[in-house]
């Protein structure tokens, strides 16, 4: 008789800040027979759990596969309808479950969405093998180490491995499944709010982190070690980076791995600080480099307004700046402005606009308000907003930016569109037939996806961040987090910490 697999994706990570709701529809989510279609081949966690299902002779029931752009706290019928349909399928009997989840789901009915979720399940199937796959930056949970069987999270950002990671924790737990193995997990929370940007995983103190993980899986008896910078702006208790160790039947041994990465971390710590320099001298370094040797445009980072942080992509503090700093030859995208796009559409093709263009969307939890610019330009492209990502984030999957439009105000051209939509794709620009690599200067709302794409095409790139704030800023101090643990670095620079289990 086939086993049976209930398999399942729930992806959301919350920035509780953000200004950008969280309804169902953000998920576009799948159901049953449309959810196994849609990640059937996807390079997602899922994606490789429906591989080794297949492969393992399988029953495979998805109930869902929802995903949605980081943004406010998940609507209360939102999350309970999805967690439902997952619960309501695992309660019709399985022998395995495998979820692909994020880990820095905030529901309005739930601040620890996933560890809600896990528990959930386990009353109704207390004994059924359980494997999560989180992302990198998952704030992790003694409700989710509780009720799982195993955990495995991404080692890269940006984020290049989902389905390896699917294809790791899915591995264990079919070993677990068939009576090979026994795994053990344990978790250690490090007090620190790291910052996104220093979770990089090719520089500093966050590569030399996921290196001793990756050391640790070498060790006899070590099945997984993930490292997890957490999500600093979901602003709830257990927001943070940590470590989650399974090991083979060896709680003990799982236990002095994490102590000992979480000790490494911790040694690290004013590493995991990002201090965002002024804007201005943001972009008197990016017009330094531009004069320096090398091809291609200078990328300017707009990472205060980051889309998949939970930014607007609608704040225009980078472009003003540049602007008033006199650079020439820039592009700008994509700035999410429906209001301007519908303007712009029915002036047409070729006409001659005045209008404002962005910072329409108040950041109210930062009791922030921008005045929007006004801009005179020529509408030089309109398109639907669709095209296929090449890669290598998404690659093969079709980016929706709605109704887009190429506007160009003499110094800098602007792709506006109805949708928020981070630029992991060439294709936000050649879609409106703008190439990219002819620019002097790139201003990307992006902080990280952008990277593998652009940088190949760039001389170098500058990492912007805005002085009057926005969502997705590295300055803590623009944002009333109350709600985390204290002490905890380094909203507490002088803390002390001695590694202790747990939390």
């Amino acid at each position: 008789m086939k086993p049976t697999f209930v398999i399942a994706r729930m992806n959301h990570e919350t920035n509780t800040f953000s200004p950008i709701p969280t309804p169902l529809e953000a998920f576009a989510p799948q159901w049953d027979d449309a959810a196994y279609r849609d990640q059937k081949g996807a390079r997602t966690a899922m994606g490789a759990f429906l591989e080794l299902a297949e492969q393992a002779g399988a029953q495979i029931v998805t109930p869902l596969a929802a995903w949605a752009n980081p943004s406010a706290a998940v609507a209360a019928d939102a999350y309970t309808l999805m967690c439902d349909a997952i619960v309501r399928a695992i309660e019709q009997g399985c022998d395995a479950i495998l979820l692909d989840l994020h880990g820095a789901m905030v529901a309005e009915n739930a601040e620890d969405g996933e560890g809600a979720l896990l528990e959930r399940i386990r009353r109704v199937a207390p004994h059924t093998p359980m494997a999560v796959a989180l992302d990198l930056h998952g704030n992790v949970t003694q409700k989710m180490v509780t009720h799982a069987d195993v955990i495995v999270s991404f080692k890269t950002y940006p984020h290049i491995d989902m389905f390896e990671t699917g294809e790791h924790a899915g591995r264990l737990l079919l070993a677990r499944l068939r009576g090979r193995s026994q795994p053990r997990m344990a978790w250690r929370q490090v007090p620190m709010l790291s910052a996104t940007l220093t979770s990089n995983t090719s520089a500093s103190a966050m590569q030399r982190a996921v290196e001793a993980a990756k050391a640790a899986e070498q060790e006899p008896g070590v099945l997984a070690v993930s490292v997890l910078a957490g999500f600093p702006l979901s602003d709830f208790r257990d927001a943070g980076m940590s470590v989650v160790v399974v090991t083979e039947d060896d709680a003990a041994q799982a236990d002095a791995v994490a102590a000992r990465i979480a000790r490494q971390i911790w040694a690290e710590r004013a590493d995991f600080v990002y201090h965002s320099p002024p804007l201005a001298q943001s972009l008197a370094q990016a017009r330094q480099l531009r004069q320096g040797p090398g091809q291609g445009p200078m990328l300017l980072l707009d990472h205060s307004d980051n889309v998949m942080s939970g930014g607007t992509c609608n704040t225009m503090d980078v472009l003003e700046a540049a602007l008033q700093e006199g650079l020439e030859g820039i592009a700008v995208g994509p700035v999410s402005d429906p209001e301007a796009v519908a303007q712009l559409v029915e002036a047409g093709l070729g006409a001659t606009v005045t209008l404002a263009v962005g910072n329409k969307v108040d950041l109210a939890a930062q009791g922030i308000t921008k005045t929007p610019p006004v801009y005179t330009g020529k509408v030089v492209a309109i398109t639907d907003g669709r095209f296929t990502v090449t890669g290598p984030i998404y690659t093969g999957s079709h980016l929706q930016m709605g109704r887009s439009v190429l506007f160009d105000i003499g110094a800098a051209r602007i792709v506006i569109t109805e949708e928020r939509v981070e630029p992991y794709d060439l294709g936000v620009f050649t879609s409106l037939g703008l190439d990219p690599a002819q620019q002097s200067f790139l201003i990307l709302k992006s902080r990280m996806y952008c990277r593998p794409v652009f940088a190949p095409i760039s001389r170098a790139l500058v990492e912007c961040d805005s002085d009057s704030g926005g969502p997705t800023s590295a300055n803590f101090r623009l944002f009333p987090i109350k709600k985390v643990r204290r002490p905890i670095y380094p909203l507490d620079a002088d803390m002390r910490w001695e590694g202790g289990a747990g939390a």
